[in-house]
């Protein structure tokens, strides 16, 4: 899920630099959600690991 966030990323810098700003703030967009879910599933692996 990660890689997907950094893909959409790119994309996104790819598509300011190129002018397109609506592709661009879409894809900034998915890449800031998917980073979160990302971010709260690791954070929950980690507090279950602990517990186990």
């Amino acid at each position: 899920m990660l890689g997907y966030a950094v893909i959409f990323l790119i994309i996104a810098l790819v598509a300011g630099v190129l002018g397109f700003g609506v592709i661009a703030g879409t894809a900034a967009t998915f890449a800031k959600v998917l980073f979160l879910i990302f971010l709260v599933l690791c954070i929950l692996t980690a507090l279950r690991g602990r517990r186990a």
